[in-house]
């Protein structure tokens, strides 16, 4: 493993968020196989919560104060536990195997386990820094002629 920091220009370089969207990718593949009457219960619910974990990265990363950023992150991490349970109602009416339950408990354990630790991380940043935007000269005089 490198210590090199990689630079994030965007959500989409968090490695937090791209193994969130690979979850909801992989959520959406895996419950085409559900049984029709399952379309706007089960299978839209699993849909529903494995997107919004990436959504609420994504949604966080957007905000300006890191507690915002932080509260986004929390609201991911509550649904990464919904899709958990919506795993397990899965397996339980035996539209996936456990190999599959297994599989995917794992990839959303790790997404939590970034999560965290991105978590950490904003803390710790607005602990630091509470404002993350370079240093601007702000002018306190008015000019009366652009009013």
């Amino acid at each position: 493993m490198s210590d090199k920091k990689e630079i994030v220009r965007t959500f989409e370089d968090l490695k937090v968020w791209q193994i969130a969207h690979k979850i909801s990718i992989d959520i959406f593949e895996l419950t085409n196989r559900f049984p029709p009457d399952e379309k706007y219960l089960l299978k839209d619910q699993m849909i529903r919560s494995s997107r919004s974990i990436s959504d609420n990265i994504a949604e966080g990363y957007g905000r300006f104060h890191y507690q915002e950023n932080t509260q986004y992150c929390r609201q991911s991490r509550g649904s990464a536990y919904e899709l958990i349970n919506q795993l397990i109602t899965a397996f339980d009416c035996k539209y996936i195997n456990e190999e599959e339950l297994s599989n995917k408990k794992l990839l959303v354990s790790e997404c939590v386990k970034l999560l965290n630790g991105y978590i950490r991380y904003l803390q710790k940043a607005k602990n630091d820094n509470t404002i993350r935007e370079d240093e601007i000269f702000y002018n306190p005089k008015v000019d009366k002629e652009t009013e």
